[in-house]
């Protein structure tokens, strides 16, 4: 009904019931007794690889070790997002907790702008401070690096976007993405590659007889899954193991900032969902807006009352930020309606003196929205400053990294899916012309087309609490491992009607087994699929619905419910 294609992976129509989650992850390349063994049960005991894997690795933990050693002062820098908030959070938390002298800055986002500048330099090096490490950013600035070591600073670079063609002259650089780096770590967040360096260095201190127990790091967890799958990497691997102990950290609720602000935001069974789209918008709020230092000290508090205060005055922020970025989304959206009008296969929509904290939100929207790589960017004084996000096929950090080095941006960096850029007001048309012909190129030449990934095909009269517990074993969900997304053929329409003030849908289906399955729909009143679910002409017409199969819980009973996201006859 969507006029979208059914997209079903490879030999895995009509599963069996029994077999659908083994047939799940081969599809998603988890196949073997051992291997799915590992995804089904992921720890971090299991996944958790020798920290020295990762290039210069060890010869970080040595510098940092000496520091504490010495009782030097240590500067972290970070980002202003959840990413390099977290990482920045356990870092500066590590480093008390073995009496190292820290202190830490977050640049702001108009003023600054993202990574390393030679006036925060400045200001570090006049703290008396030796020894300056990056978290989540740094392996851009080979200038500001080189300015550092002016001043006196030692530096180590911990990140993970992709790096230049030169890496900065730092003491040490750690980045899985790093050319001569063979850890095959890539996929990791800003905030994994710093767990792995704490973990290193303690290590390290341990042999000195200075470190703490292992169990100490694990209380980090729960920043280390926020800051995951804030950054939606792929939740993969090392992540898969990162998140899935995160989450079980957040549920014990010992950080005291975070505690605060899943009330604040009522949260009260902590998932993927509750940190992506509850916790995340919340800590991101302050640095989109203004700084983020708010959001760090949240995270770093220990008294009740300043993480109340800090908790709700985030909450706060967030929803001014919403209001901001509701009003650029609709102008957004009228000028992404004539690219596509246009038969482009990208979109860069720019306006004067946009907030720049939600240019990443918004592009993100646009790029669901229609399907295109999409960048929004804001203006202001000659200097056009913008965010991207790509969809699948499409490596968008590569794209802004060839515009980099082709002179056309000033600034930019970032991963296949999201990137940022900076460039000067008269190279506007070359940077769009320069991004529509990038993306044209990896498509080889062919427009994106709309389509629904589909894990499997099952009876709906499977479709029971029985399946719903197999597939919970595939969590934790998210990038790299979405949920489970089903069509269920064999059930006739039984009726449908119109809930939760006239946007949402309730029905429910007949199966093959005789039983009856209930389903919703949000936000479909108004579109192709609930025109026909609620048109009286369709009752006890076999349908096939396309969408993910959940539990339910109403007045103490627990059912299986299907949330339908399309429908086909």
């Amino acid at each position: 009904m969507l006029g979208k294609a059914w997209v079903l992976a490879d030999g895995i129509d009509n599963v069996n019931s029994d077999d659908l989650v083994k047939k799940i992850l081969a599809g998603r390349g988890v196949s073997g007794e051992a291997e799915v063994k590992k995804f089904l049960n992921p720890s971090i005991k299991e996944y958790m690889p020798n920290p020295s894997v990762l290039t210069d690795m060890d010869v970080a933990a040595r510098i940092i070790a000496d520091a504490v050693q010495r009782r030097e002062k240590i500067a972290i820098y970070g980002d202003y997002d959840v990413d390099g908030i977290t990482s920045t959070a356990i870092f500066v938390k590590y480093l008390r907790s073995v009496n190292a002298d820290v202190i830490w800055h977050l640049p702001t986002r108009e003023g600054e702008g993202y990574g390393l500048n030679n006036d925060a330099i400045d200001e570090i090096a006049n703290s008396g401070a030796r020894l300056l490490i990056t978290v989540d950013c740094g392996i851009s600035g080979v200038d500001e690096v080189a300015y550092a070591h002016t001043r006196g600073l030692r530096v180590v670079v911990t990140d993970h976007h992709s790096p230049d063609n030169v890496l900065p002259d730092a003491d040490a650089v750690v980045n899985p993405k790093r050319a001569d780096d063979t850890s095959e770590l890539t996929y990791l967040a800003g905030v994994g590659v710093a767990f792995l360096t704490l973990v290193a260095l303690n290590r390290e201190l341990k042999n000195r007889g200075l470190g703490v127990d292992n169990s100490e790091l694990m209380n980090f967890m729960d920043l280390v899954a926020l800051g995951t799958i804030c950054d939606t990497m792929s939740l993969i691997g090392l992540n898969r193991a990162f998140v899935a102990t995160g989450l079980k950290v957040l549920g014990l609720r010992q950080n005291l900032g975070l505690r605060v602000l899943m009330d604040v935001a009522g949260i009260k069974q902590p998932s993927v969902y509750a940190a992506g789209f509850a916790l995340g918008p919340r800590l991101n709020a302050a640095g989109r807006l203004d700084s983020a230092a708010p959001a760090l000290e949240l995270l770093l508090t220990d008294n009740p009352l300043i993480a109340n205060d800090l908790a709700n005055k985030l909450h706060v922020m967030n929803q001014e930020r919403i209001d901001i970025q509701n009003a650029i989304m609709l102008r957004a959206c009228e000028m992404a309606e004539e690219y596509c009008a246009a038969g482009r296969v990208s979109l860069f929509v720019c306006g004067e003196n946009w907030h720049g904290g939600v240019m990443g939100i918004i592009a993100g929207r646009l790029k669901d929205k229609y399907n295109l790589p999409s960048c929004v960017a804001t203006k202001s004084d000659g200097v056009i400053n913008g965010s991207g996000r790509s969809i699948a096929g499409v490596d968008l950090g590569k794209i802004i990294h060839d515009a980099l080095a082709a002179g056309i941006v000033s600034e930019g960096g970032g991963h296949a899916a999201a990137a940022g850029f900076s460039l000067a007001e008269e190279n506007e048309n070359a940077f769009c012309e320069f991004l529509e012909n990038a993306v044209k190129e990896q498509l080889n030449g062919e427009m994106p087309s709309p389509e629904l990934i589909v894990d499997a095909q099952v009876d709906a009269g499977a479709a029971n609490m029985r399946l719903v517990k197999k597939m919970a074993g595939l969590a934790p969900f998210g990038q790299g491992n979405p949920e489970p997304t089903l069509v269920l053929h064999g059930g006739v329409l039984r009726y449908a009607s119109v809930m939760g003030g006239g946007a949402h849908l309730r029905g429910s289906i007949s199966t093959s087994t005789g039983t009856q399955l209930s389903f919703v729909g949000f936000n479909l009143v108004g579109t192709p699929v609930g025109d026909f679910l609620l048109d009286d002409v369709n009752v006890n017409t076999k349908i096939k619905l396309l969408g993910k199969l959940k539990e339910n819980e109403y007045n103490g009973r627990v059912s299986a419910q299907f949330f339908v996201e399309d429908v086909a006859i």
